[in-house]
């Protein structure tokens, strides 16, 4: 085959560059374009010890989350309808649901002194039982049309005991918290909120429960 001539080969080049530059715009990847401006939200749940929670002598490791893809996701589900799931606009979680409620449940289980050894699964600690969790919601729902959005977390959770592997309890934990209003650093007030109410519950009966086995147990 020949080889182009010089006054075909100018007319190629800038066809090749201009495809080029419409592929890289097409990308974003090029300055200029109107961009939506995107908040990234963290919340830093605390929870309280409850004087009533045990003081054990046994250690536990926590699982990742199982959820949906839908809901352990960086965009902040909201359900304006029963069978509509959406997401905010221009708004996006520092992490992912699951990621928050291990770490908060992990948190508060360190912080409140009544446990030897609590550990994310693969950390290398002897556990001697394991906690298991499904989260079913994390999302914001609107329970009455035209009313305020509420931060509804829910989480199965089962506690097994490692050694065979058998389920000692389970219970789900459902908590709505409503927002003051509905914009969305209110709804994320409001899931910071239900983080730390359902992290209170779940570390309470997990401690509570747990002893409850091992003191049978022996």
């Amino acid at each position: 085959m020949s080889a182009l001539s010089p006054s075909v080969r100018a007319p190629v080049r800038a066809l090749v560059a201009f495809a080029l530059l419409a592929a890289l715009t097409g990308c974003g990847l090029l300055g200029g374009g109107k961009r939506d401006r995107i908040t990234i939200y963290s919340p830093d749940p605390r929870v309280q010890a409850d004087p009533s929670w045990p003081a054990v002598d046994w250690q536990l490791s926590l699982t990742s989350p199982d959820a949906e893809r839908m809901i352990d996701s960086l965009r902040i589900a909201v359900r304006p309808s029963p069978a509509e799931l959406q997401v905010y606009k221009g708004a996006n979680w520092a992490k992912r649901p699951s990621d928050m409620l291990q770490d908060t449940l992990l948190r508060a289980l360190e912080d409140s002194g009544r446990i030897p050894a609590v550990a994310r699964q693969g950390s290398g600690i002897s556990a001697d039982y394991k906690l298991v969790l499904d989260m079913r919601r994390f999302e914001a729902d609107y329970p009455q049309p035209g009313g305020l959005p509420a931060a509804t977390i829910e989480v199965n959770a089962k506690l097994l005991h490692a050694q065979d592997q058998r389920v000692v309890a389970a219970r789900t934990f459902l908590h709505a918290e409503a927002a003051s209003t509905a914009a969305i650093p209110d709804v994320v007030a409001a899931f910071d909120s239900a983080l730390s109410t359902l992290g209170r519950d779940m570390t309470g009966w997990i401690l509570t429960t747990g002893q409850q086995h091992e003191v049978g147990a022996h």
